[in-house]
């Protein structure tokens, strides 16, 4: 799953988590300061506050920012490059998965800035209201324009995104296919064995790299997203209940989330195991169907209603435990987002903070709840990811230690379309 496409996955996993926290290490360390002064290349593109943009997207600050994740991102894909060994696939797991990490780095810049532009942006309307003639329509327009720009560029960078994360998904997905053809002499009598390569690998690729973004999202969000709720927190004094708590707001946030991950994590723990199996007798009816296509004495009726009936059991035994499973998850859910306005309410009524500093605190509230609720918001994509593993890794296990690899398999000339006829499928008439 792993080795087909990625150099030396372990380690590989192990540098990256590493070289992470040392970057981190150095950007909050005086080292970093001292780099910014000879490196950064704010002074020359930065841009200039203005009333408008107090603290602009691009200013001196931010991009030195940028220019160290940047540059630190695709230092880590060098070594890999000519000791990573698997060499094949280098482009797209490599500097591919660092490319991917940095836009989803520069989309959660994006939520921390529009955060500070809605509560200035929210506070100007708010005066606007309550004292007419007070703003000018230049000032406004000012306000709106300068989110635009910022908008423009993420709709860019969110459409060359996508489109390179399709890419990626299929070469993940073609590494691991021509892994397993090259051992397929091995691996073609187990069950389900044309499943697992062709649907297994397509749908296993497609859930762990969307996990896995969100999972880097969400550690990001919160490096940025925590410290701004915590300083946030300062401005609401008293919290119905539990009165004055420091930092009350980031600790409803952790409890809140800790709790529906425990929830969910009690009530869903049949569902992978069913899951997996719901797979195995959907492979059984599949494979009956498709001998039949080729053998008149298989896929009798009665064999395929025993299989099928088999195949109904499983979904209806799933059925029923995703019942109580979806209400505990979306009765959390819904009412985990009043929280906020909960927490906040002494403090409205009594207009301790302005309508802006209002829409600051619930954006990023939802930021860090979201965040620390990772795995209660992708708790099915769980349950269907360890479902594939399973049967992929006890796919794997049959491959024994003298392995072939996908390079031996994988070469150019077999994908070459035009050197090979296939065959049409003839479709019945409507």
């Amino acid at each position: 799953m792993f080795r087909s496409f990625f150099p030396e996955p372990r380690t590989y996993f192990t540098a990256a988590f590493l070289w992470t926290a040392l970057c981190m290490v150095v950007w909050f360390s005086p080292l970093g300061a001292n780099l910014e002064s000879f490196l950064s290349l704010g002074p020359w593109l930065g841009m200039k506050p203005t009333a408008a943009d107090a603290a602009p997207f691009f200013d001196t600050h931010k991009v030195w920012l940028y220019e160290y994740i940047i540059v630190v991102g695709y230092l880590f894909c060098v070594p890999w490059y000519f000791f990573g060994g698997n060499r094949r696939w280098y482009w797209w797991s490599v500097v591919g998965s660092v490319t991917i990490i940095e836009f989803v780095y520069f989309d959660v810049q994006i939520s921390a800035w529009l955060n500070n532009w809605y509560g200035g942006f929210y506070d100007l309307v708010q005066n606007a209201m309550a004292h007419p003639n007070t703003i000018t329509l230049d000032q406004f327009g000012a306000f709106v324009w300068s989110v635009v720009i910022v908008l423009a560029i993420d709709v860019i960078f969110a459409v060359f995104n996508n489109f390179l994360n399709s890419h990626y998904l299929f070469r993940w997905r073609r590494a691991m296919s021509f892994y397993y053809m090259a051992n397929w002499t091995k691996l073609r009598t187990i069950e389900g064995a044309s499943q697992r390569i062709q649907d297994d690998t397509q749908q296993f690729a497609s859930i762990l790299e969307g996990l896995g973004l969100n999972l880097v999202s969400s550690v990001m969000t919160l490096i940025v997203f925590l410290p701004l709720l915590w300083s946030l927190s300062g401005h609401i004094a008293i919290y119905p209940v539990i009165g004055h708590l420091d930092a009350g707001l980031v600790w409803i946030a952790v409890v809140s989330a800790l709790f529906g991950t425990v929830l969910l994590a009690a009530v869903g723990v049949k569902l992978p195991g069913l899951t997996f199996k719901n797979q195995r007798v959907e492979a059984a009816y599949r494979k009956e169907l498709v001998l039949g296509e080729d053998y008149a004495e298989r896929a009798q009726p009665l064999t395929i209603r025993q299989l099928f009936r088999n195949m109904q059991r499983n979904y209806f035994l799933l059925y029923f435990h995703y019942l109580y499973f979806n209400l505990a998850r979306y009765t959390y859910l819904n009412g985990s987002q009043f929280i906020p306005y909960i927490a906040m309410g002494p403090s409205v009524v009594t207009g301790a903070i302005t309508f802006g500093l209002f829409q600051q605190i619930l954006d990023a509230f939802g930021q860090v709840s979201d965040s620390l609720r990772f795995l209660v918001n992708s708790w099915t994509s769980v349950i269907s990811l360890i479902s594939i593993f399973q049967r992929l890794r006890g796919f794997e296990a049959n491959l024994g230690t003298d392995k072939v690899y996908a390079n031996d398999y994988d070469d150019p000339r077999f994908l070459n379309t035009g050197s090979v006829d296939v065959p049409t499928l003839e479709v019945a008439p409507e």
